[in-house]
């Protein structure tokens, strides 16, 4: 990895972008794999691509660089977290296959995006495999009216699994997946700090299930995430608890939300 800086940033220079190539450009600048172009990265990616723009290199201790930064930032930072996720990236490179704009289109809200996973997750594993992920994609690029051949379906979906499967198992986990949203609507973010082992979820999921019938109901999970929070230390977050709640209620069966669909949000992690 030390050597990672010297290495020539690909593909800035071009005009546009194939969906690939702006994954190559994602994973050469966000060096340490965290979601975000940050700190020293989103230093080193705006010096290039004002680089790659002007044909010369550019000083970035010159005071017009630290301004025309800010309002680089200003123009694309749309959530002003002070970083660059992926979504924003695709807003600043001229992407010809922007299937993460796509998405978007398809997927507006955690609520449905929840609702789109319990569609494609159709073994209920908690993953999406590569073969449900190409259903996923299919439909995602008919509802966005873009034309493909399989070939591109094919291109795309290797290309998601190259940006978001982050252990290399083949495929993608819930976590992993969410990152295609909007960090403000990335309820799973909430709970990172409140991650269960099997042992504490099952312990929690039997004192809510009361009646011993396999599931909760909504009002179960309120009193469930209220007590996560107090365990954790952490502030209820009352004005966004029931879209939170909403979210999860996505993944149950007509009201019903079943150990193993609970257990995906509050439990399971991507193994890094």
């Amino acid at each position: 990895m030390a050597n990672k800086p010297q290495q020539q940033p690909p593909h800035l220079h071009l005009a546009e972008l194939s969906a690939s190539q702006f994954v190559d450009i994602w994973k050469h600048f966000d060096a340490d794999g965290n979601g975000y172009i940050e700190g020293k990265e989103l230093e080193n990616f705006f010096r290039e691509l004002e680089t790659a723009r002007k044909g010369v290199g550019v000083d970035p201790t010159n005071p017009t660089f630290r301004e025309k930064m800010k309002e680089f930032m200003q123009k694309f930072d749309k959530n002003k977290d002070g970083r660059i996720e992926m979504a924003e990236l695709a807003q600043i490179l001229p992407t010809e296959e922007n299937f993460l704009l796509c998405f978007r289109q398809f997927v507006g809200s955690s609520a449905e995006f929840m609702a789109a996973w319990r569609r494609y997750d159709t073994d209920r594993s908690g993953y999406i495999e590569a073969n449900e992920l190409k259903g996923f994609l299919s439909d995602l690029l008919k509802k966005a009216n873009r034309h493909y051949d399989d070939q591109k379906l094919h291109e795309y979906t290797q290309t998601i699994l190259k940006m978001f499967d982050l252990n290399g198992d083949g495929k993608l986990g819930l976590s992993e997946m969410a990152r295609l949203l909007p960090v403000q609507e990335n309820f799973l973010l909430k709970f990172q700090g409140v991650k269960l082992t099997t042992e504490q979820f099952n312990a929690i999921f039997t004192y809510y299930d009361k009646d011993g019938n396999g599931y909760i109901d909504e009002l179960e999970l309120d009193a469930l995430l209220q007590d996560l929070y107090a365990k954790n230390n952490k502030e209820v977050d009352m004005k966004n608890l029931p879209g939170y709640k909403q979210s999860i209620m996505a993944l149950s069966d007509g009201g019903k939300l079943y150990r193993s669909e609970l257990e995906i949000v509050l439990c399971r992690e991507p193994m890094l």
